[in-house]
């Protein structure tokens, strides 16, 4: 069976990427997870408060109003809390480079236009095959409008491309006025591929102390439906590559994404539950698949279920939303 696909110019092995996170930490934990299978590893993020609040300055940033406000240090990490620096987190991909043969794709994690983004360029030196850069921004000041967050997009993502040579893919959130629009400017504006999409994690409240405490739930797979679903609208509109991630946990789930119109499928949860092993499960699964079903590549499923091939095309709009609840109604 060929595996193979083609992600922003990156002829991988499988469509099976771990996403970024814990599990990249290590070059032994990268080095298993390509030895299970992974066709590249997105190395967990370096962020722009890291860049731009280094050593001191930040310790000073972390604690700054600590005295009027106790609560204030906790909604930050310790800096010493950080795993690595800037200058480490260099050093990490090139230790990856050297010790592995899939590509590593670096991750900068931003949302603002500044001397941060320089460190696109020193990843691709350090020998990143391609960058994600993962905007997470919660748009809280009222007086800004849409048409200025959507720009402060692809601003960030222009700045960029203009520093590094490699592919940069842009890993963005769903929640735009029309996420086709977004998605088509920030193709034209050239992002080499949309990753769909951010997890959004959500603050819970401590009822005992009163505090705004953070929470991460691992993902469940019912969440892919949202990536699943954009992908198959997208799908031969934009000429960026598309990945989806955030609900993926086995063989089929790749499969589905591929059948949208995904280049490959990203994983991470699944990985902290159960292993870096999952990996080679999730391959043999696809193989068993398509030998099963007669299919000879990845590409020949490629789009097959997206909103241009299949045979309702509405099935993606409104008329899902209404057969839906008319369904449920049907049970009651």
């Amino acid at each position: 069976m060929d595996l193979s696909t083609n992600y922003m110019g990156l002829k991988l092995k499988n469509p099976i990427v771990p996403s970024a996170g814990p599990l990249s930490y290590t070059v032994d934990s990268v080095k298993a997870m390509e030895d299970a299978g992974a066709a590249a590893v997105v190395v967990y993020s370096l962020f722009e408060e890291q860049i731009t609040h280094e050593s001191g300055e930040l310790d000073h940033f972390l604690d700054f109003g600590a005295e009027s406000h106790a609560e204030a240090t906790s909604y930050y990490p310790d800096h010493h809390e950080f795993k690595t620096g800037p200058f480490e987190y260099l050093d990490h991909i090139a230790n990856l480079k050297k010790a592995t043969n899939i590509p590593i794709i670096g991750s900068l994690n931003g949302v603002s236009k500044g001397g941060w983004i320089q460190y696109a360029k020193n990843i691709e030196d350090a020998g990143a095959d391609a960058l994600e850069l993962n905007v997470y921004y919660i748009p809280t000041n009222n007086d800004v409008p849409s048409a200025d967050i959507e720009n402060m997009y692809v601003e960030t993502l222009q700045a960029v491309k203009e520093q590094v040579k490699i592919p940069v893919a842009i890993k963005l959130s769903p929640y735009f006025t029309s996420m086709s629009n977004m998605a088509k400017k920030l193709d034209k504006a050239g992002a080499d591929a949309l990753v769909m999409f951010n997890r959004f994690y959500q603050p819970d409240f401590d009822l005992d102390n009163l505090e705004v405490v953070p929470n991460l739930e691992l993902s469940t797979n019912w969440e892919m439906r949202l990536p699943l679903r954009w992908i198959a609208i997208l799908y031969s509109n934009i000429k960026a590559s598309m990945a989806a991630t955030s609900g993926i946990h086995d063989y089929k789930d790749v499969l589905k994404v591929m059948m949208a119109g995904g280049d490959v499928a990203m994983v991470c949860s699944e990985l902290l539950r159960n292993g870096t092993g999952r990996i080679s499960e999730m391959i043999d699964g696809l193989e068993n698949w398509m030998k099963e079903n007669e299919y000879d590549s990845i590409e020949m499923m490629q789009g097959s279920m997206s909103q241009k091939k299949v045979a309702e095309p509405a099935a993606f709009e409104r008329a899902n939303y209404m057969k839906l609840l008319q369904s449920y109604r049907e049970k009651i």
